[in-house]
This record gives structure tokens, sequence and C-alpha cells, in this order.
């Protein structure tokens, strides 16, 4: 057996994404519910490997990347209304608890409040969280048994990486950089933590789709909404270069008089009534959902950053092909996919396969530079585990 991952280089498959006539991606933001149940999911196994660290040393084999965010019901009202039942949350998953001594549900549901406190604007104090976590299979758990120096793959899976991203994606990111941030949400108090941005482009017209939840303590009125929302739409078309057309809450009745019809909230978020959450079903470790990319479906939120491929690989997947164009000029587009196989060591992917736009073909020389480039990344995955576990990489 090779003593080195296998490196397959070839042309990435043409047209490119920004070659295409059609191109699409979507955003959602951290109030979205399918957002907020990857975030305290994550939230989750950020306590937890901090917990076992301090408490064993090591992290133990955990994963808490099944969750479930059950809207509540609410009465929105110009002016302000209620919230009538709560939203629940369930955090679901696996997690070693040697001699059953620890209060594993406890970190759990701190995790989650703590979350929800920090970063989202609206009270969730009344929420119902519902941690459903349990001791793993004995085969997993021995992954990180004593005496085990080398970090295993405790699945096999495979996690997908490109860059650079197109200009369509990058004003999706924009976008939703603008609506989180604090110049905009001291211009717009209305605009809530709840959105959702879609981008499509068909030749070189680009048009954006937003879905903005507006707090009804802000909005004395349809007219006031209605207001609002073509502020909030000049605001965020001025942010963008070129022509493009920006529509907000496409679903609005545009002869509403009353709450009806309106993309109106008490809270900011739709998870007060109108939408739940799962994990997995939001955006990509890089922020983005890309139909005409190559993805992965894995759930990275919430599972174990020491040893599960499904965060680890997506992660590194999208760093190895950033680096890849960064350092090799020749290179224009990069797709890295990264296969692990369970048990294997993790620096020891089963392949790495990397698509290149590059200008000229993909010479020896060429082919050499990426393997360098793959192997030093691979070398340094230890390190990128330790910082998955601290949360310094984001994950949605």
């Amino acid at each position: 057996m090779n003593e080195i991952p296998r490196i397959v280089v070839m042309p990435a498959p043409r047209p490119a994404v920004a070659e295409r006539y059609v191109e699409m991606c979507e955003h959602k933001g951290i109030g979205h519910p399918d957002t907020m149940t990857d975030a305290v999911c994550e939230a989750a196994a950020r306590e937890l490997a901090a917990f076992y660290r301090k408490e064993f040393g090591r992290v133990l084999h955990f994963n808490v990347d099944k969750g479930l965010l059950v809207a509540g019901r609410s009465e929105p009202r110009f002016g302000g209304g209620r919230v009538v039942r709560p939203p629940r949350i369930i955090v679901c998953g696996r997690a070693a608890n040697p001699g059953g001594r620890s209060d594993l549900h406890g970190i759990v549901t701190g995790a989650v409040q703590r979350h929800l406190r920090e970063n989202i604007r609206a009270d969730t104090r009344a929420y119902t969280i519902e941690p459903a976590v349990e001791s793993g299979s004995q085969s997993l758990r021995q992954l990180f048994a004593d005496g085990n120096k080398i970090v295993r793959a405790n699945d096999t899976s495979f996690g997908v990486g490109f860059a650079p991203f197109t200009a369509l994606e990058n004003d999706v990111l924009q976008i939703a950089a603008t609506l989180r941030s604090a110049e905009f949400r001291s211009q717009f108090p209305a605009a809530g933590d709840d959105f959702k941005i879609m981008g499509l482009r068909t030749g070189d017209a680009r048009t954006f789709t937003a879905a903005v939840a507006m707090i009804d303590a802000h909005i004395e009125s349809a007219a006031h909404y209605f207001d609002v929302k073509r502020r909030v739409r000049e605001y965020l078309a001025s942010r963008l270069s070129g022509d493009c057309a920006v529509h907000i809450n496409a679903l609005d009745d545009r002869d509403a008089h009353a709450e009806s019809g309106l993309h109106l909230t008490a809270t900011g978020l739709s998870a007060e009534m109108g939408d739940d959450g799962q994990v997995g079903r939001g955006n990509r470790v890089n922020g983005l959902i890309t139909p005409g990319r190559p993805m992965s479906l894995e759930a990275a939120a919430g599972k174990n950053p020491i040893s599960h491929v499904g965060k680890i690989y997506s992660v590194l997947a999208h760093q190895m092909a950033g680096t890849l164009c960064e350092c090799i000029p020749e290179i224009s587009g990069a797709t890295v996919q990264l296969l692990s196989r369970i048990g294997d060591p993790l620096d020891r992917p089963q392949v790495v396969s990397v698509e290149l736009s590059a200008s000229g073909d993909t010479t020896q020389a060429l082919q050499n530079k990426v393997a360098d480039i793959v192997g030093e990344s691979l070398g340094g995955i230890e390190a990128l585990t330790d910082r998955l576990a601290r949360g310094a990489v984001p994950i949605y």
C-alpha cells in the first residue's frame, strides 16, 4: 500500500459555473430556522469538546449532529404582537460519558441557551430545549481510546470544496454581510435576524430575492411596512456593483391593509410560527448553497471536530482549493474532493481528487506543485481540528 495519499489531478469540466448562462446560489441568515438549528448543534459540539478536554485531557467520542427546531405560534400585530407558544429545539446525538457521572444534557442545554442569547436579538428565554444525547457504539468509542495516538476517521465519507467564488456568490455573501451589519440594523430596526437570499444570474443579468422577517413592534401600518421594504431594497441595491434587480419579501400582498399577507413577525424570526428548522438543510461550510457546484450533503454542524470527516474534510477541501488558487498563478479555479475510509488515519484519505482550471496543460511540474500543497494541507490537519474544536472556523 502507498505511503502517501493517492492524489489525482485533472482538468475541470467545461464550462465552469461562471461561464454558464444560468447560475444560482443561496444563503440562509443567522436567524433562519435551518441556520439556527445548525448553530445550536455546533455550539453544543464546542461545549462538549471543551468539557472533555478539561475533564479527560482529550476530546472523547461524540456527535450531536441531529437537530430540529419546531416552530411555535405567534400573533403579529402592527405596533407589537406576541408569541403564544415558543419554539422548541431538540439536539440529538451520541456522546461518551465514562462512569455516567457527567451532566451532558446540562452541557448541551447551556450551550444552546448561550448561543441564542449571544447571537439572536429576539427574546429566546422561553424556548424549550430538549437534549437527546446518549452513549454511542463501542466500535466508534474505541477510536478515541487511550493509546490511540493516530487520529482515525470515524466515518467513510467525503468532503468537497472549491475556489474562488464567482461574482454572483460574492454578491450573495455581500448582501448577507450587509443584513448582519450594525449599520444596517441601526438604520432598519424593523428588519429581523431571519433572512434568506437567493441569487440568480442569466447571462449578465443578476436578480436577488431576499426574504427578511419584519418585526411588528417597529411597523405602524401596512403603508409603513411597504415604505420600510422599499428603503431596504434600495439600501441593498446600493451596496452592489452594476445593474441588478433586488426583490424583498416577494410573497407580500400588495393590496394588504392589515397584518395578514405580509412577512410580519413578533420577534424577527419565522421560527416563532412559520417555519421549522433542521440540521444540514442550510448553508454548506463556506456559507453558501451552490447547486451548480460539486457539494456534499453532510451536516457539518455538531459533528466531532477531531475525527469526523464530514466536518473536517468539508472545511479542508475548501481551504485546500483556496490555497491552490492563491499559490499557483496558472490556476484560475480548483475543486477538491477528499474521501476517507473509516478507521484509517485522518491525514491519509483514500483519494484526493483535484480538478483545475488552469492556463495550459496539467503538466507534471504543475501536478508536483499541487501534490506539495495537498501534502502540506494534510500535514496541518491536527491544527485544523484544534481550531474547529475551539469554534475558530465558521461552518455555516
